[in-house]
């Protein structure tokens, strides 16, 4: 069988590389095949290393499937240079698969991973790019999510000289994340409640990532 590899982008959360272990074994097990994490960064193992560990163990193919949420740079550039580079270090056919991207099966992931909280403000929280294109999905699928959940759902970004200034103790933050994340960390900070990262509720759209692919 063709074996399946996510790649995130990485982080220096201490609890980060643990909750992509945790999503790649759950997609693993929904499709019956073996299945590896690797990340582009901060984290190990690279996907040079996970796909060279697979071929030492008889794999020939893998389906590789990006953690990520929006189509720039990570996306349209280091991942695919992070693939040839595997490809020739290990030998391994690995076929490119869709990321996560900000679809109406993400939407529908986020509805039923947040909390109720009918007395604050919603907030999807992201990332953030300097990708205008980026930008808007990210804020189309706060309309998608916020079409689901019959309520005004706000934008706010991590990175950027304003992080966190408009968000209160009256927020209730929903992440665009997968994991732990210090970024995600910085705006836990201001005082609003947050639902968890998306972790294993992602495990349906990373599997049929690799069916699709």
């Amino acid at each position: 069988m063709t074996a399946l590899l996510t790649l995130s982008h990485g982080s220096r959360h201490p609890r980060a590389a643990a909750g992509i272990d945790r999503l790649t074994a759950a997609a693993g097990e929904r499709l019956g095949v073996t299945a590896r994490a690797a990340h582009l960064e901060f984290s190990s193992p690279s996907l040079i290393d996970a796909a060279r560990d697979l071929a030492a163990h008889g794999h020939h193919c893998a389906v590789v499937v990006p953690l990520l949420f929006t189509d720039a740079f990570h996306a349209r550039h280091d991942v695919p240079a992070a693939l040839a580079a595997a490809r020739e270090a290990s030998g391994l056919e690995l076929v490119p698969a869709r990321g996560l991207g900000t679809g109406g099966d993400i939407a529908d992931v986020l509805a039923a991973h947040t909390r109720p909280a009918p007395d604050k403000n919603l907030v999807l929280a992201h990332v953030g790019s300097s990708d205008a294109a980026a930008e808007e999905a990210v804020a189309t699928l706060a309309d998608r999510l916020a079409a689901r959940l019959g309520r005004a759902v706000a934008v706010r970004r991590a990175t950027g000289e304003r992080t966190g200034a408009s968000i209160s103790g009256d927020h209730h933050l929903i992440p665009l994340f997968v994991t732990h994340a210090l970024l995600l960390d910085r705006l836990h900070t201001s005082g609003a409640s947050a639902d968890p990262p998306l972790g294993t509720a992602l495990a349906g759209i990373v599997a049929d990532r690799y069916l699709t692919a």
